[in-house]
């Protein structure tokens, strides 16, 4: 399976790599113990720095997915090597164990060093109660799901917010993204953001947006026979098609219907023997079926990493404010 970069799409390329080997690991398309490209090799067939590849391996090493073994290159990491790897709880405690030694050090007990890193622990979930955050996307059927999906402890209220137009904002638009403790958007919209309110620019955060895994194995599994797709909006059908064609996954025809019609909707229908469904038409998809045929909505979920990236984004957002 090829792996496609868009160097159009905003997305930072080492991310997109990073994302594409995960997925063709988790769907067994790479298996334990293959080898992959060098960092050089892979670097000139995708016509992109080999520093690019190198920070892409480096991150999934951290994750447990690769292993580099000196003189021999990187392979997709097996069991023993899975065994082997850092955990997350590992490394956690390797930063305990080094503050406790620091503590030590300057005089502090190991009650009083427990007692104090309760007692922070504490002040950092304070900072984020009251805090209010403003979800910034193209068309309303990603912003209200991606408001849902982000988790980000409670006591943060999430503004979703659907601008279908960039040169055309309405000045209650501009008054919140003013106003609101941060904001946040996709890559795809980024600049534009930036753009719009420019005072904020430095405020405004970016974040990766992952197809589903179980929605591309499912739709993996399809036929190679002509698909459709019912949403909301055209941008929300190129996402799809980007996502699929990344991956690899080509159809005869794609056919696309953002009518809310029940003629239209019908219509498409009718030319298929399986559709994709952006979320909140999934229901409506299924009432107008002329026969039982596979339905799979096509869900976009936040990046992991850019979750954690904008939680700590939000506790420094905070503190700030505190120390105003």
């Amino acid at each position: 399976m090829k792996v496609v970069i868009d160097r159009k799409s905003g997305i930072p390329i080492y991310l997109q790599l990073k994302k594409h080997i995960e997925y063709l690991i988790s769907t067994g398309f790479w298996e334990r113990g293959k080898q992959l490209p060098t960092e050089r090799a892979l670097a000139e067939e995708l016509e992109i720095s080999r520093n690019t590849v190198s920070v892409a391996y480096r991150e999934l090493e951290a994750d447990g997915l690769l292993v580099s073994y000196q003189g021999k290159g990187t392979f997709v990491a097996g069991q023993d090597d899975a065994k082997r790897r850092r955990s997350r709880e590992d490394r956690l405690l390797r930063i305990i164990d080094s503050s406790l030694s620091d503590a030590l050090e300057i005089g502090f007990s190991l009650d009083e060093f427990a007692s104090m890193v309760v007692r922070r622990a504490g002040e950092k979930k304070e900072f984020l109660s009251h805090l209010e955050l403003t979800f910034v996307e193209c068309n309303r059927e990603q912003v209200d799901y991606f408001a849902k999906e982000l988790e980000l402890g409670s006591g943060v209220h999430i503004n979703p917010l659907a601008i279908e137009d960039f040169a055309d904002v309405r000045p209650a638009d501009f008054e919140l993204l003013r106003h609101t403790d941060m904001i946040v958007t996709t890559f795809f919209h980024l600049d534009q953001l930036k753009a719009l309110v420019p005072e904020r620019a430095h405020e405004v955060i970016g974040i990766a947006l992952d197809a589903d895994i179980t929605t591309m194995i499912r739709v993996a599994r399809l036929p190679r026979e002509p698909i459709g797709l019912v949403c909301n909006s055209e941008l929300f059908a190129q996402s799809v098609q980007d996502s699929l064609s990344m991956a690899g996954l080509d159809f005869p025809e794609f056919l696309v219907c953002t009518s809310h019609r029940k003629e239209d909707v019908a219509g498409l229908l009718g030319q298929v023997r399986a559709v994709l469904v952006s979320p909140g038409r999934n229901r409506e998809v299924q009432r107008l079926l002329p026969e039982p045929m596979e339905v799979i909505e096509f869900v976009y979920r936040p990046d992991e990493g850019s979750v954690n990236m904008l939680r700590s984004a939000l506790v420094d957002k905070k503190e700030t404010r505190l120390t105003q």
